[in-house]
């Protein structure tokens, strides 16, 4: 056999056994948690006292060592919040015991009208370990500017009451404070628990 044809054979291998490679960790990303990495290695937001939905004050101090689903909204939010939060909610409830390992936490953008008290109210239309946050317009800003949160009042002369533009996105977030995933509007509660079921289990 010339070298030509030993050459050939090899090359054939090698190009074998690198596809081989490639498929598998393609079917490892795509079929369980070992293809998951993380949306940022570093800690994620930063430091805030607030509110809580009970008259509370609380910081990040109190729910570092937790998972959270965190979403940032507004109580007179007519259609999207409540959509969201619900999808929190669904999601807990999916994963069963699992989801009593993190905290799903609503912080208001709109700390005017969302008082403690109408926190407490709306909090207990979803999941029983919700926590509505709110605080001063300064603390909410410090809170939007570390969790990277748009959020705008806008007037509209055709409602009696002003609304709120604000990005709406859920966050997953680990013990140590890492972002692990954001949750589009477009994302169902089924693949909010399945992505929070995968992270659960790779740590």
């Amino acid at each position: 056999m010339n070298k030509q044809k030993i050459l050939i054979i090899l090359c054939a291998v090698l190009g074998g056994l690198l596809l081989s490679m490639v498929l598998y960790a393609l079917q490892k990303n795509e079929g369980g948690h070992e293809g998951l990495m993380a949306v940022t290695e570093d800690a994620f937001g930063g430091p805030f006292t607030l509110t809580d939905h009970t008259g509370k004050t609380v910081t990040e101090k109190d729910f570092s060592g937790q998972y959270r689903l965190m979403y940032f909204g507004f109580t007179f939010c007519p259609a999207i919040c409540p959509t969201e939060l619900g999808k929190i909610t669904a999601a807990m409830k999916m994963l069963g015991e699992d989801g009593n390992t993190i905290k799903p936490i609503f912080v208001t953008v709109d700390p005017a009208r969302d008082t403690p008290e109408k926190l407490k109210n709306y909090v207990t239309l979803f999941h029983p370990n919700l926590v509505g946050l709110t605080g001063t317009d300064e603390q909410i800003k410090i809170m939007l500017k570390a969790y990277k949160i748009y959020a705008a009042k806008v007037e509209d002369e055709s409602l009696s009451e002003y609304t709120m533009d604000h990005s709406s996105f859920i966050y997953l977030i680990a013990p140590d404070d890492r972002l692990l995933h954001i949750f589009k509007i477009t994302d169902t509660a089924d693949f909010i628990a399945d992505i929070s079921r995968q992270w659960l289990a790779k740590n």
